[in-house]
């Protein structure tokens, strides 16, 4: 449940761009986001001591979504070195840590695992995780307090701009379901039929939706055809029956990308995708808004 929150981000040099510690003033975590050219700063600080969960965030992938790593560490600062070396695509570091230094190896595996289960369900960011994490075993009040840490860093992360298991759907922030199907959009081709959402960030095709499976001759070998291959290898779709179907809600960069995915072809997103009474997209959310202004 959202509620009114105090949070304070401290910049240790002055520099908004730079190190960046921000935690809610009532609550013990505290999330140190790290420029990666700013490591060696971070080193010498406490909190790179410490135990933690971090977040690696970085370049798009070919999805066109910003790729994260999720994991965990009794010594922060070293595991961050090591990942300096062997991991080129990030370009940040989120380390999620105690105020009181009271986070045990058994917070830190559960937290990654809880972690990197909501980040998949969010569909934000391309995991680049080669697995699912590990649940150890969580006595109920330590599962407790791993929860609510969670929901602090999960606030203080979208806080610095970075809102990695926020829901991507209008839908599952409302009770009024009647009101909000009004908002939906429908996509239908062979094999294929989507429903989705436009939303301020681009376009979200909700889980379920089905796609076609095969690719039309024009955009074999393409770029886009490697786009719909992407989404097959990260398990957004998934091969049931003949058709695909979309795993989970996933966000697209725009309504075309999200039209060429469902239907294996070129196509304009605005005309393809429809509401229930066969308004495009365009007519209801671009032409709308012109004439909105014409008469203002």
């Amino acid at each position: 449940m959202l509620r009114p929150q105090t949070i304070q981000i401290y910049l240790p040099s002055g520099d908004p761009r730079g190190v960046r510690i921000a935690e809610i003033t009532t609550r013990i975590v505290r999330v140190v986001e790290v420029p990666r050219s700013e490591l060696a700063g971070f080193l010498k600080m406490p909190e790179a001591q410490q135990v933690g969960v971090y977040f690696l965030v970085g370049d798009t992938s070919e999805l066109g979504l910003p790729r994260i790593y999720i994991g965990q560490s009794g010594n922060v600062g070293s595991r961050l070195v090591q990942h300096n070396q062997s991991k080129d695509f990030w370009n940040r570091a989120l380390v999620v840590i105690s105020l009181t230094n009271s986070l045990t190896q058994t917070h830190a595996l559960f937290l990654e695992w809880f972690a990197i289960g909501e980040a998949t369900n969010a569909g934000r960011y391309s995991l680049e995780n080669g697995n699912n994490g590990t649940q150890p075993y969580t006595p109920a009040p330590l599962q407790a307090d791993c929860t609510e840490i969670h929901e602090t860093a999960a606030t203080l992360l979208a806080t610095l701009g970075h809102p990695i298991f926020e829901s991507l759907t209008h839908s599952a922030n409302t009770t009024d379901g009647a009101a909000q199907a009004s908002e939906f959009f429908y996509c239908k081709g062979p094999d294929a039929n989507g429903i989705g959402e436009y939303t301020s960030e681009g376009f979200v095709v909700h889980a379920g939706s089905t796609a076609r499976v095969s690719n039309v001759a024009s955009i074999q070998g393409t770029s886009q055809e490697r786009f719909r291959e992407q989404l097959v290898t990260d398990g957004v779709l998934k091969l049931q029956g003949k058709h695909y179907i979309f795993s989970r809600n996933f966000l697209f960069s725009s309504p075309s990308m999200a039209a060429i995915a469902i239907l294996g072809r070129s196509a304009n997103g605005w005309m393809e995708w429809k509401t229930k009474d066969g308004q495009t997209l365009d007519g209801a959310k671009r032409k709308t808004l012109s004439e909105t202004s014409m008469r203002s």
